[in-house]
């Protein structure tokens, strides 16, 4: 009776002492900040459905769902929307694999040349892509290697691999080791301790960091601007049509991409989910 007394006083006591701190800023601030950075999207997604009679999709004129039925009428558009989605699914693939594999190196060994390899590879981060795309576009001429598709991939794997090894090499730090000693006691070697316990433990940082690379890769403008050549790609080709007038299917597209990349983030927490309850 006692207890159930004590309990039941201390909550109004605990109401008035949270009461007494205040107003959460910290929380509002980070409503306020995420609210800002989605307003660009949101406006992307509005306009998407705007009813304009020009190419300048600048004004609200009335809502339609005419242009996800035109979203390809421009075959430019569409060439350019393949080559940046068809580069982006590559530079997930191999960044992701060389990235997965370098985080796993410097998060579990320690070897010669381990510092060197983490100053070159905080330096491909903070490094301006102005300087990074130029350096590239000396190399690749110096090689005469002629610009376009290719070094537009080896560019944004270059500059990518860095992200999934950081992303990578946090989760291994965390790993609980006795779970490979508890493998390898029960007779496991060690590729079969890698992929049945290692590898699972890693998925989700790995999707994380590939999923990353690919929006690197799709959002960059300023690197691929210096090592493009002929080929253009989704954000090269908003940039030219500036001058002209933005068409509508790019707001569709663009919405199509970030909708895309929502799903692809939902199922990297469904799994990472999945992934601590096993």
């Amino acid at each position: 009776m006692s207890t159930t007394t004590r309990s039941g006083a201390s909550r109004p006591a605990a109401r008035a002492a949270r009461g007494r701190r205040g107003v959460n800023w910290g929380k509002w601030f980070t409503w306020a900040v995420l609210g800002w950075l989605f307003l660009p999207i949101a406006g992307m997604i509005a306009f998407s459905f705007n009813d304009i009679a020009g190419r300048q999709n600048v004004t609200w004129q009335g809502f339609t769902l005419k242009w996800y039925g035109q979203a390809f009428a421009y075959s430019d558009l569409n060439d350019a929307l393949i080559n940046t989605l068809s580069i982006g699914v590559l530079t997930m693939l191999i960044a992701g694999g060389i990235g997965s594999l370098l985080g796993l190196a410097l998060g579990r060994h320690r070897f010669r040349g381990q510092g060197v390899s983490n100053l070159v590879m905080f330096a491909a981060i903070s490094a301006p892509e102005v300087v990074i795309g130029a350096a590239l576009l000396s190399l690749f001429l110096t090689l005469n290697l002629t610009t376009g598709f290719v070094t537009i991939l080896i560019a944004h794997v270059m500059f990518t691999v860095s992200f999934v090894a950081i992303t990578v090499r946090a989760r291994v730090m965390t790993l609980d080791s006795k779970l490979e000693e508890a493998a390898r006691d029960l007779g496991a070697d060690a590729w079969t301790t890698f992929r049945l316990v290692t590898f699972p433990m890693l998925l989700p940082a790995i999707m994380a960091g590939g999923l990353l690379a690919m929006a690197l890769s799709v959002d960059d403008f300023i690197i691929t601007t210096f090592v493009s050549g002929d080929t253009t790609t989704f954000p090269l080709w908003i940039w030219g049509s500036t001058r002209v007038g933005i068409p509508p299917q790019v707001n569709v597209m663009g919405t199509l991409i970030f909708a895309f990349g929502v799903l692809l983030a939902l199922v990297n927490v469904l799994l990472a989910r999945s992934s601590r309850r096993a």
